[in-house]
């Protein structure tokens, strides 16, 4: 679980909400279903305008990483790999053949297959380097969605405003009902910019680093796999992976996620 994106949230939406309570204000000023209506409606639009279905699909399912790392511990990867490589060393590179079922990575096992199958090194990292550039160009468009709904929802929130002004604009005889008219047209704005800057913005910025770190998970896989091919010393492959990743860095999640 990711306490820094649960604590942001508490954090930002107490702030807003103990901040009107001591203005005076009441919570049910601020719930109006149509005013989010307009706003998610209009930024979900906009949205799905601008990008393929597919990758606005891909977009959504990313966002439980944003409370959920579900990435797999770079020691326990690297011991995979040390392992792997004490067997091909005893007992030959295409001794790994058997282990091919067992593995769940598929980026892990497509490189070992062709390592068992007698791809030469080069070859290996040029189709692996290939299929983790291609990862990469899609992997970009995840956070531009998140980004794109964070500049669309502030300008969709003013559409709202103008539409409930617009409402008002009718009532001009009732100054009474003119006052609370304007203050429920511009609760549209507030859930446009509160959007944008309290989830749209910051949820990209969190994917970003997610996916840089799968990236960085394949790139360690990969230089794994054909030191194993080479036939380096696995306590070498294990200090070189190593260097993929900061130890204190991985030591400091390790105790934030206990």
């Amino acid at each position: 679980m990711d306490k820094s994106s649960f604590a942001g949230i508490a954090i930002a939406l107490g702030g807003i909400v103990v901040g009107l309570l001591l203005e005076g204000g009441r919570l049910a000023q601020i719930m109006q279903p149509t005013a989010a209506l307009i706003v998610f409606g209009g930024t979900l639009g906009a949205v799905m305008l601008q990008f393929p279905l597919r990758v606005v699909i891909a977009a959504a399912r990313r966002l439980g990483q944003i409370f959920v790392d579900n990435a797999k511990d770079p020691q326990t990867l690297i011991g995979e790999l040390v392992g792997y490589a004490h067997k091909a060393r005893k007992e030959g590179i295409v001794s790994l053949d058997s282990d091919l079922e067992s593995i769940k990575d598929p980026f892990l096992k497509k490189s070992l297959m062709l390592a068992v199958d007698g791809t030469e090194p080069v070859e290996i990292r040029k189709m692996m380097e290939l299929e983790l550039d291609n990862q990469a160009e899609h992997d970009d468009y995840i956070p531009k969605v998140l980004e794109s709904a964070g500049g669309f929802s502030p300008t969709v929130g003013i559409i709202g405003a103008v539409l409930g002004l617009i409402q008002v604009m009718q009532h001009l005889d009732d100054i009474g009902e003119v006052g609370r008219g304007i203050a429920v047209a511009f609760v549209a704005t507030i859930y446009g910019v509160g959007m944008a800057n309290l989830f749209f913005i910051p949820a990209a910025g969190k994917i970003k680093i997610r996916l840089r770190q799968e990236q960085t998970l394949r790139e360690m896989v990969l230089e794994g796999v054909i030191s194993i091919l080479e036939g380096m010393n696995p306590r070498m492959i294990e200090t070189k992976l190593n260097g993929f990743f900061s130890q204190a860095n991985q030591n400091a999640d390790r105790k934030l996620a206990e």
